[in-house]
Formats: C-alpha cells, sequence, structure tokens
C-alpha cells in the first residue's frame, strides 16, 4: 500500500527480496531503456554512502540505493570506508 500511495520508496531493503538478482537485472534493463543501450552493454557497480538509508529522502537520478546487504567473511567499517576482516 505505501507504493502505491507515495510511489518507490528511496532504497530498497535487498534482502527482504525472494530473488535479489531479478531486481538488479530489472534495474540494469531500466538504464538500458532509458539511454537506449543494449542490456549487454550495462553493468551493474556499487556506492558505498554514509547515510542510513532512513535519511534518503529521494531515488537517485540512475540506479538506486540499497540497504540491507549481508556479508561472509568480511563486514564494513564506516570509519575507515572499507572492507575489513571481522
Amino acid at each position: 500500500k505505501p507504493w502505491i500511495d507515495g510511489g518507490t520508496p528511496p532504497a530498497f531493503w535487498i534482502s527482504g527480496f525472494f530473488f535479489p538478482q531479478g531486481f538488479v537485472t530489472a534495474n540494469l534493463q531500466n538504464h538500458a531503456r532509458k539511454y537506449t543501450m543494449p542490456i549487454d552493454t550495462v553493468s551493474m557497480s556499487f556506492q558505498m554512502r554514509s547515510e542510513r538509508a532512513e535519511e534518503l529522502t529521494e531515488a537517485p537520478p540512475d540506479g538506486c540505493y540499497i540497504y540491507g546487504l549481508f556479508l561472509e567473511g568480511a563486514r564494513w567499517d564506516a570509519n575507515l570506508e572499507s572492507l575489513v576482516d571481522p
């Protein structure tokens, strides 16, 4: 219901999707269609942001914000802005 009333959220909880690969592929397809590019020439990249998901008020012009990504064998250190050994 919130998506119907308020539109898509500014950030998506990636761990809540049953098939997150489909969500990522859909984002690639949206980008390819927006810029009329062949889908096989588009790739995904990631940038870590310092804001928390609750602080994001609007979606980026291209791509999407995600949160809730889990890692095995590493953790994100916000002070170093890097992956570190747990």
